[in-house]
């Protein structure tokens, strides 16, 4: 861990950046395979509402086809 409190949380800035492409990319690969909210939630650990809330505009906008219940 850096010494500098300064650079320790720089670290942890971009680790979460990171977290959250990845987290990104993984959500619209599984969602152009097919999967449902609910699927995509309960591998993330969250409610379906969560993920939607977060992806949902994303997704649309990157031409991602979502399943409909």
């Amino acid at each position: 861990m850096p010494q500098d409190p300064g650079d320790a949380l720089a670290a942890v800035a971009a680790l979460r950046r990171l977290a959250d492409q990845l987290e990104d990319a993984a959500v619209e690969q599984a969602m152009r395979a097919g999967w449902g909210w609910p699927k995509v939630a309960e591998a993330l650990g969250v409610t379906r509402q969560a993920v939607h809330k977060k992806h949902f505009k994303r997704l649309v906008a990157a031409g991602v086809t979502l399943r409909r219940r």
